[in-house]
């Protein structure tokens, strides 16, 4: 499989590659292709490009134990960088800026890059299940959500905490939490190879809904990930139901968010067995922080 750019000389070097292997027809995977480098392939003479539907993604579902060693290290990284938040986490520093010290953190300890662009929501932003760190302060009361992800050599890896930020939680979020850890419990315990995606799915919508909030669980209980962050299997009810493999790296991030109030997300990085799941994530849920 070739990342095709639009430059003549990846064109160039990949209609050599091809010749020297004396092929006359090959397939590509057409959800990862634009029409402009199919385009592109076609100018490579006496060769039949054949379009290929995921050909690739669920041989990639199930990880070698070398990827899974990676993605651990990746892991660990996610939650050395979460355990530094009381000493990040300061009164007045802006979603931005806590965003860009975790990063630094992750950085310092071998992370190769980020596995996506983290997630910091304070206060009401954290309604937002896909919010950019922006300009809001930290304050007193507020709560906070950080989800982040290391990446080493070319894998990923994802975990969200929700904190409130404050020497005691209020009421309402601790029922929230509460309600959210219960889903994702709930799920942990269903999923093992052999368990359909949706069902795993509305094992956690379930408990949410039962407490009265299904309506603020907008999203899928989780995905795949490995060489991309968001890979099969994709845990919803909304997409098509496959079945988890064994050894698959799977995300459970069941969550609730209520616009002008907040939300809350629990996300960690799980690995699939025939006898269940095996949590890769190690950070603490600890729904508080404690001004220093």
């Amino acid at each position: 499989e070739f990342e095709l750019y639009q430059s003549r000389s990846t064109l160039q070097d990949t209609a050599e590659l091809i010749t020297s292997a004396s092929v006359s027809a090959i397939g590509f995977e057409a959800s990862h292709v634009t029409v402009q480098q199919a385009q592109e392939l076609q100018r490579i003479a006496g060769v039949s490009w054949q379009p290929l539907n995921h050909p690739l993604e669920p041989m990639r579902m199930v990880k070698s134990e070398a990827e899974i060693s990676v993605i651990q290290a990746a892991a660990a990284i996610t939650d050395a960088a979460m355990g530094r938040l009381p000493d990040l986490a300061l009164p007045g520093i802006s979603e931005a800026a806590l965003a860009w010290k975790l990063e630094s953190f992750m950085r310092g300890l071998g992370a190769s890059g980020l596995a996506f662009s983290p997630i910091i929501a304070f206060g009401p932003n954290s309604a937002r299940p896909h919010h950019s760190p922006g300009d809001r302060k930290l304050q007193q009361g507020d709560i906070l959500l950080v989800d982040i992800g290391a990446q080493i050599n070319g894998y990923h890896s994802d975990l969200t905490r929700t904190f409130f930020y404050g020497k005691t939680a209020d009421q309402r979020f601790q029922e929230i939490f509460d309600i959210v850890l219960a889903a994702q419990t709930a799920a942990l315990a269903k999923i093992k190879a052999g368990t359909n995606t949706k069902e795993a799915h509305l094992v956690a919508a379930g408990v949410i809904a039962d407490a009265g909030y299904g309506e603020q669980f907008s999203h899928g209980l989780g995905h795949g990930l490995g060489l991309e962050i968001h890979e099969i299997p994709f845990l919803s009810s909304s997409r098509p139901p496959q079945t988890v493999e064994n050894n698959a790296t799977i995300t459970i991030e069941p969550g609730i968010y209520i616009p002008g109030w907040g939300g809350v997300r629990i996300e960690d990085l799980a690995l699939v067995t025939r006898e269940g799941t095996k949590t890769l994530s190690h950070s603490p849920i600890e729904p508080r922080l404690i001004f220093p």
